[in-house]
Formats: structure tokens, sequence, C-alpha cells
């Protein structure tokens, strides 16, 4: 029998120009649409339940409220009971900045104090535009401080719980 033997195939070249230049304009598009799809998280807390309500008013009855009205922030300490006011600027917008500063002196009141006080209550009506919602809680969880040359994050209250303004009071 004659043994036939094939011929050693030649090496093809392989021809990537053309994924190159797919290469090379795929890339800038896809790194510049990252900036654009940043997705945040906001941790938030559910309310307890009535009888965790009830057990935790008994163990730790201080509890740190911010109640959003249309014509005012009210920090409430310990809740219902007010402690600060902050009326609407001269542009009739809700003051943030003033509250950021009160919040501030407030957590190194605590800390001076030995309290460890992380969590937050904000109490909004129904009828709350988001942005003023996502505005209150960025203020109320940490501001913006100058550390050795270096713009960080500070934190104030991190742990946001959400709850609805009651009637009454917003009736006010």
């Amino acid at each position: 029998m004659i043994k036939r033997r094939k011929a050693p195939l030649a090496d093809a070249e392989l021809d990537i120009t053309s994924f190159m230049n797919l290469m090379i304009v795929l890339v800038p598009v896809l790194l510049l649409s990252l900036v654009f799809a940043q997705i945040r998280v906001l941790n938030i807390q559910l309310p307890a339940l009535t009888e965790q309500l009830l057990q935790q008013e008994m163990e730790q009855p201080q509890q740190l409220e911010l109640a959003i009205y249309p014509d005012r922030l009210r920090l409430n300490y310990p809740a219902g009971e007010p402690l600060r006011v902050f009326e609407l600027t001269e542009q009739g917008k809700l003051d943030f900045a003033a509250l950021s500063l009160y919040l501030q002196d407030l957590k190194l009141t605590f800390q001076q104090k030995n309290i460890e006080k992380q969590d937050i209550t904000i109490l909004a009506p129904d009828e709350l535009d988001y942005q003023t919602l996502v505005t209150a809680m960025d203020t109320v969880r940490s501001f913006k401080a100058v550390v050795a040359a270096d713009v960080i994050d500070a934190e104030l209250f991190p742990l946001i719980s959400l709850g609805e303004l009651p009637q009454e009071e917003g009736a006010e």
C-alpha cells in the first residue's frame, strides 16, 4: 500500500487590521459611556415593626429625627421634641447648608458626651419631590471635609430610616 504524505500547510498570516480598527473605536466609546452609566445605591432601613419599635424605645428612647416641611426643616431630638428649626433661605429654598453645619456641631457634641449616634429618621410628606429627599439624605449622611489637603466625605449619621410625616404636624 502506498502512503500518501500530505503537503505541509503554509503558515497563514492573520489579518487583524479590521479587528484593530474596531478596538481603536470601541475602547474610547466604552470608556466614555462608563461615566454616564454610574449607579448609586443609597442604603436605607425600613421602619421597625410595632413590637420592635416599643422594645427599641425602652432600650434607646433618644431618636434623632429630621422633619421636612414645604417651608422649613425641623430637627427633633429626642423624637417629637424640636431641637432646631431651619427656615427657607433668601432664594426660597430649604436651608440644607445650615442643617449640615448644625449636624456637624451636634455630632461633635455627641462624641464629647460619649454618645455613639449613627442613625437618623427622615420624616417626609407624601408630595415631597425626589431631589429634595435625596439632598436631605446626602446632607445627613456626610459632609465634605479637608484632611491633609484632600477633600473627603466625613461621616455624620449614615444609618438613615425613612418615615411619613404625620398629618397633624404637617398642618401646622
